[in-house]
């Protein structure tokens, strides 16, 4: 697939920092990183490996640091935060958004936490630490604090005046808060209807009453899949109480969105999506060791079953060359509908209610699959071995196979989501094992008692 135009632009910057930095002439790259928007240049850092880091990030003013800073990927952010000292950080922290800030928080050594925290205000402190309180995965980990808030018993025009006096609003303002004197929510003041109505009008007659309201405690991944299926651009967040805490704004949800993309993906071959792609050589190997250990036992698991058919093997190597087919297209089978189900389970879409029905219906998928694809498989068998018995032995297994692995791609994501256990990290683990010794099991097995 050809690459987009943007692509190829940002290809374009790597080649040039890559290239400028060779040549030891690094006037260009501060050119470009001075026109570049910051989470363009966030990407350019994260693209070149770590050595070479520092020095673009010295090329970099204050202010703009501060701007990169909430754009780059977690390892790389807590790299280069600990060559910052306390008082730039403490510079940065008055020009980052109150849940970026928090974010940062969590990268810095203690003694630049308790700096930066020292040189805010009391206001911006007991904002950074209402949303240190709440877990990071959660919409109280997620809020931004800067919501504009009215009382309903005001005229339009006064809250005219006072946006005007104010000078600025937040970036993705589309709604005003609506508070009483406890700051407990009551509604929205559309801007829309701000600027359209009689400023005559008093904000409870023309606010909405009846709007999308978000918990502090709600997963972050809810919060994503509330703001999808209803179309928002922002929305309040509010204690148990009711009271005003802040907003989640449709920025903070796509990068939601992008991380459970990469999460998702990742999680397949046990990576973190906030691993550096440029890591040193040693973090690397440590990080993926556990998960090729993991799959060196599954691995072993499965040839301790094909060990048991030793004697068989030998004697109908035909075996050894058709034991793959099974396995794989078992593991196919149970892959697609495992992908199916997580993704579900992501969206609130299964619960105990329905997930009877989800596994008699992929019973069926896997019954009529295992049926078409086992007569493929055995006619296939019995024309290239000349042997009709090993033709049907086969197509029985794959038919066990793809019923064991339609419900295991239901039954192994339901269940570790149900002991706390990442279906996307982990699932896929476990489905291969499955479906790889019921392969092996079923096609030796029945091989052993009609061929030997």
């Amino acid at each position: 697939m050809a690459d987009t135009p943007e692509q190829e632009k940002r290809a374009q910057w790597v080649s040039s920092v890559t290239q400028a930095i060779e040549y030891n002439d690094l006037t260009p790259v501060e050119t470009l990183l001075g026109d570049l928007h910051a989470a363009d240049s966030a990407h350019l850092i994260e693209s070149i490996p770590p050595r070479e880091r520092p020095q673009l990030w010295e090329l970099l003013t204050p202010d703009q640091r501060a701007e990169i800073l909430p754009h780059l990927n977690d390892e790389v952010r807590s790299a280069l935060l600990e060559g910052m000292d306390n008082d730039e950080l403490a510079a940065a922290a008055s020009q980052i958004d109150t849940d970026d800030m928090a974010d940062l928080l969590q990268d810095m050594s203690y003694s630049q936490t308790q700096q930066v925290l020292q040189s805010m205000d009391q206001q911006n402190r007991q904002q950074i630490e209402e949303v240190l309180s709440y877990p990071e995965d959660s919409a109280g980990g997620l809020m931004n604090t800067d919501a504009i808030e009215v009382r309903p018993d005001i005229d339009l025009d006064v809250v005219l005046r006072y946006l005007r006096m104010r000078g600025t609003i937040p970036e993705g303002t589309d709604n005003l808060m609506v508070v009483d004197r406890d700051d407990l929510f009551l509604g929205l003041l559309p801007i829309a209807t701000l600027l359209t109505m009689d400023p005559d009008s008093s904000v409870e007659d023309v606010m909405i009453k009846e709007c999308d309201v978000i918990s502090a405690e709600m997963a972050d991944t809810e919060v994503m899949n509330l703001f999808e299926s209803h179309d928002l651009i922002s929305a309040p967040v509010l204690d148990k109480r009711g009271k005003l805490l802040g907003r989640i704004t449709i920025d903070d949800v796509v990068d939601v969105m992008r991380d459970e993309a990469d999460h998702s993906l990742l999680g397949r071959a046990g990576l973190d999506e906030e691993e550096d792609m440029f890591a040193p050589v040693g973090a690397s190997v440590r990080r993926r060791t556990l998960w090729l250990g993991l799959n060196l036992a599954t691995a072993f698991l499965a040839a301790w079953v094909i060990g048991l058919f030793e004697d068989t093997l030998q004697q109908v190597i035909a075996l050894a060359v058709l034991m793959p087919v099974v396995a794989s297209m078992g593991g196919i089978a149970g892959g697609q509908t495992l992908t199916l189900v997580i993704r579900g389970i992501a969206l609130n879409q299964i619960n105990d209610s329905n997930t009877r029905w989800l596994i008699a219906k992929e019973s069926a998928v896997g019954v009529l699959n295992g049926a078409l694809w086992a007569v493929v498989v055995g006619v296939v068998a019995w024309i290239w071995f000349d042997d009709i018995q090993l033709g049907w032995i086969i197509a029985v297994a794959m038919i066990i196979n793809l019923i064991i692995a339609a419900l295991s791609g239901v039954v192994i994501p339901v269940i570790q989501k149900k002991v706390g256990i990442d279906p996307a990290l982990a699932g896929y683990v476990v489905l291969t094992t499955v479906t790889d010794v019921v392969g092996f099991l079923s096609f030796l097995g029945l091989a052993t008692l009609f061929l030997v």
